[in-house]
């Protein structure tokens, strides 16, 4: 009987109740933690005063501080509460920090008459134990009015000053040029950093930690971890050693497993081509365009990251590092979504059989498209660089680490999406079977365009309190990308082994139903694992510490299976004519394993995520996932329509340039994880043993600059990868002759 039900379980039927019943507990849990957000977010208060009544600064100063913040997008140069960028300061922990030395010298001098680092142990212990107390103890962060004491009042000033100084000024041992944001912006600035820096060391009502849940460590306050971050941390491995047996005992004896009768389709055969998906060739040399400029970007702010205080090529005046980096993640996001454009325009004749209605709104399409992401990518770098202050929400560089597109380009975006959903749903519609990896393909397209709206909250300005803000702006990234980008990439996967006729149709749709419960298991409420670094209360550590290093797993193993087919047919010596777009397909299966998974799990679990949060251990979970799991995706979208365009009008075709740019990016970004990893540890160390401000300081990774030179080999096998790639993309696409 049990093993009846688990069959029934593991049918298609059964695993398509499962799914919707997953998203449905895990949708209904997110809109209820997010609708008690406003009872838990760090309060901003209505004025911030010093012992005698001066107001050092206003609910409005603190408002206004955050958009020059952002107009300024300092979040790509360092980060705020551990979000952003790693080059430049936390700010928050900066401020925190220099506080605190402040009230230690002031006290010693007081008490003993001598600075602090002249005072004995027992001294020191006494001066700590003051400061504390003002910290924790004088002052309590509330939505009325917050009292500093003199020496604090006295440390604010210092504080501002010091910012204005390098905000204006700019310091160039630190890759920030300066000459940008005037004075006045700048202590604006500075207060709405104080207030994250209180978030960051006041005591949050009826708790005995902070309101970042004693993020970061600052051994200057004796700020650590609680018990609660390593007990989540032991369940979660724990977990994840058992469901990973679990995952691959039903993954072969119930999904893989063929049933009598069970045969292969046949390999997509393409003699034709219909006008719309002709009209794809134009998109073809874009994706690859923009995929190179991106990963030459990365090149310029790896060059930077180890030489900070030298200019690369050009001055660091005309490219500053966090309009290059803005301009490198946006890129990576806007030629990843048009590849996938592109593909479901490609598959849905094919699926429906028939050609869209009007074949010329693919034209419409592709200049829309063009002018949304050449006006974004123009207005990042010109509302950065202080030309438009006075059209920067609405045109420039909304500042806002991966959501950096101005307003006007956000709905441009967003209504392209929607004309593409609409495009390709006409024609699904009229399929002939119900075919549910198709269908995942479209409706988790349909819920990226979506949930991108809830980035855009409030439509006409900006959020007010950076917590909530951030709240929707990792909402928006996290949910794009270990959900609905992940249901996306488990659809194709699944769809296009079963055309290439590499594995039969039930298993496949076993396996990508599967795919979508663990995704909605893990990847819903999973968007909070940086929450509680953020002003968002406890709870948050474990329902955010949900780990996603088993999502991938299903889909490896798919490919797997695929892999052992296409290898059959090459030694039946059949003639496999889409080995290229299956080659980076299985490349995206690896890499979404590797980056997403394995490297997932390096930074997730609660206690490493204390001590490496905001360090280089992030980079090489983003750089190999978004790659390898999306980006890849994209490429085979890219050489299917273009094997597709040589299949119909019998054109000449290599794979070798393919193959040889897909071997030099793969094993690019695989080596690039290497010298970040060994950074990222070093880094995480340092936090632990000396606090978070010191693992941020230049000091601090200075002694392996050797490690980051290191990363010449990998980014220069990347950069030539993505170079041969996109001149092999531009010669299939436009100057492909006719096969002899």
């Amino acid at each position: 009987m049990n093993s009846s039900w688990l069959d029934n379980l593991m049918s298609r039927k059964g695993l398509y109740a499962t799914f919707w019943v997953v998203g449905i507990i895990m949708v209904t849990a997110l809109i209820m933690f997010t609708a008690n957000l406003q009872k838990e977010v760090p309060p901003i208060p209505a004025q911030v005063v010093s012992p005698t009544g001066e107001v050092l600064y206003t609910y409005d100063d603190v408002v206004a501080g955050k958009g020059f913040f952002q107009q300024f997008d300092l979040m790509d140069y360092g980060t705020l509460l551990g979000m952003g960028a790693y080059l430049g300061p936390d700010f928050s922990a900066e401020f925190m920090h220099r506080r605190a030395e402040f009230l230690y010298d002031r006290l010693a001098e007081q008490e003993f008459g001598v600075p602090a680092a002249g005072l004995t142990k027992p001294q020191l212990g006494s001066i700590k134990e003051m400061v504390k107390a003002d910290f924790h103890e004088g002052v309590a962060l509330n939505a009325e009015t917050v009292t500093y004491s003199k020496l604090s009042s006295a440390a604010y000033r210092a504080n501002v000053e010091y910012l204005t100084d390098f905000l204006v000024n700019g310091n160039a041992e630190n890759a920030f040029p300066g000459g940008v944001i005037h004075p006045e912006e700048a202590r604006l600035i500075a207060a709405f950093v104080d207030w994250s820096q209180l978030v960051a060391s006041s005591i949050r009502p009826g708790t005995d930690r902070t309101w970042s849940n004693n993020w970061p460590g600052e051994p200057l306050l004796d700020q650590r971890p609680g018990w609660s971050s390593h007990l989540v941390t032991l369940w979660e491995l724990l977990i994840l050693w058992a469901g990973t047996i679990v995952v691959l005992w039903l993954a072969y004896d119930r999904l893989l497993k063929k049933d009598p009768g069970d045969g292969l389709e046949p390999t997509l055969q393409i003699t034709r081509l219909f006008p719309s998906q002709s009209k794809l060739l134009k998109y073809v040399p874009i994706v690859g365009l923009f995929m190179f400029l991106q990963i030459v970007l990365g090149g310029y702010l790896a060059h930077i990251y180890t030489e900070p205080a030298k200019n690369f090529i050009l001055s660091q005046t005309i490219l500053p590092f966090n309009v290059m980096r803005a301009l490198h993640t946006n890129l990576a996001i806007i030629w990843v979504a048009i590849g996938w454009l592109v593909g479901g325009m490609l598959i849905a004749p094919l699926v429906a059989e028939e050609d869209l209605r009007f074949p010329w709104l693919v034209d419409v399409l592709w200049g829309a498209l063009l002018v949304v992401g050449a006006g974004g990518l123009i207005g990042i770098y010109m509302g950065a660089t202080g030309q438009m202050r006075e059209v920067w929400f609405w045109l420039g560089n909304e500042g806002r680490e991966l959501l950096n597109l101005g307003r006007v380009w956000d709905m441009g975006l967003v209504v392209g999406l929607v004309m593409w959903f609409l495009m390709v749903f006409s024609l699904i519609r009229k399929a002939k079977d119900n075919n549910v990896m198709v269908g995942t393909i479209i409706w988790s397209a349909f819920g990226i365009a979506t949930l991108y709206v809830a980035g855009m909250m409030p439509l006409n300005k900006i959020m007010p309190n950076y917590t909530v803000d951030d709240y929707y702006r990792w909402w928006v990234v996290h949910l794009w990308v270990e959900l609905t980008f992940e249901l996306f990439a488990a659809g194709v996967l699944a769809f296009l082994t079963v055309a290439l006729g590499l594995v039969t149709r039930k298993a496949a749709e076993r396996i990508m139903l599967f795919e979508l419960a663990l995704i909605m298991l893990s990847g819903t409420l999973g968007v909070g694992h940086h929450y509680f670094w953020q002003g968002l209360d406890e709870y948050w550590i474990a329902v955010g510490g949900i780990f996603s290093a088993l999502e991938p797993l299903p889909l490896v193993l798919l490919m797997i299976e695929a892999y052992k087919e296409q290898r059959a047919i090459s030694g039946r010596g059949e003639t496999f004519s889409y080995s290229i777009p299956f080659l980076f397909l299985a490349g995206s299966a690896f890499l979404n394993w590797y980056g997403a998974g394995f490297l997932g799990m390096v930074i997730n679990t609660p206690t490493m995520d204390y001590y490496g949060h905001g360090t280089y251990l992030i980079m090489p979970h983003g750089h190999v996932a978004l790659l390898g799991a999306f980006g890849y995706i994209s490429l085979a979208f890219m050489y299917l329509t273009v094997r597709a365009h040589a299949l119909a009008n019998n054109l000449e075709w290599s794979d070798k340039p393919s193959r040889v740019g897909f071997w030099l990016l793969t094993i690019g970004v695989v080596l690039f994880s290497i010298p970040t990893l060994v950074i990222g540890f070093s880094q995480a160390h340092t936090a632990h043993d000396l606090g978070y401000w010191f693992a941020r300081q230049r000091e601090a990774v200075e002694p392996l600059k050797g490690w980051m030179w290191s990363r010449t080999l990998p980014d220069g096998l990347m950069i030539i990868g993505a170079g041969t790639i996109f001149v092999d993309l531009v010669r299939k696409s436009l100057f492909a002759r006719k096969s002899a």
